[in-house]
């Protein structure tokens, strides 16, 4: 049985015993079936179809309707317009990273406090309560996966990420489903990500520190 197959098992056995989850578990039980369905399902999905459709020699959008018990449809489509490549996540998730354990030497001293300031081409800036949540803006303005194809690491860990870190998942903040931004930096290295991603995606920025 697998790891999917044990939690719809689980789901339907509360159920049976008249259990009825609260709101915050049955959210986490929904994320874990993506997840599941993202490192289990979907890379099986991908390896049966590629060699098929690499005899294929134009772009084409193949939509796949599954309904449990019944037949799946699959259909083609070549309108324009109609998907988002940005609602589109990678069908292989990032491989977890082991970490280190590291002991801190607290030396009393502080990094001055800074600010970060992000300023787009027409003068106007992009907003945030902080430098966290400015980098987060900014990617999800910039877009995700085009940010993501950029390959910037932080923490081991890509900064634009399609797995929860088992370390730093707590800083990494969802931009689209399954597709996740770490903020577990310093306001300098946030600024050569920003900094990084202007030049490579030519957004022309002005990223900046202030104390």
């Amino acid at each position: 049985m697998t790891i999917l197959e044990k939690l719809y098992s689980t789901i339907k056995n509360l159920e049976e015993l008249g259990i009825e989850l609260p709101d915050d578990v049955l959210k986490q039980t929904s994320e874990l079936e993506e997840s599941l369905i993202k490192k289990e399902i979907l890379p099986v999905v991908k390896e049966k179809i590629e060699p098929t459709l690499r005899q294929i020699q134009r772009d084409l959008t193949l939509v796949v309707d599954y309904v449990p018990g019944a037949s799946v449809r699959v259909r083609i489509s070549r309108e324009p317009g109609i998907y988002n490549k940005e609602d589109f996540i990678e069908l292989t998730p990032d491989p977890e990273v082991e970490h280190g354990t590291r002991t801190q030497i607290k030396t009393g001293k502080r990094d001055p406090k800074t600010t970060l300031r992000v300023t787009r081409e027409d003068g106007s800036t992009i907003d945030g309560n902080n430098a966290a949540q400015i980098l987060v803006n900014a990617i999800i303005e910039a877009g995700p996966l085009k940010v993501r194809e950029l390959n910037i690491i932080c923490c081991k860990v890509q900064l634009v990420s399609t797995t929860k870190d088992k370390k730093y998942g707590s800083t990494q903040v969802e931009v689209l489903p399954g597709v996740y931004v770490i903020t577990h930096s310093n306001n300098i290295m946030k600024k050569e990500f920003l900094k990084r991603i202007s030049d490579s995606l030519n957004l022309n920025w002005k990223v900046e520190l202030f104390k």
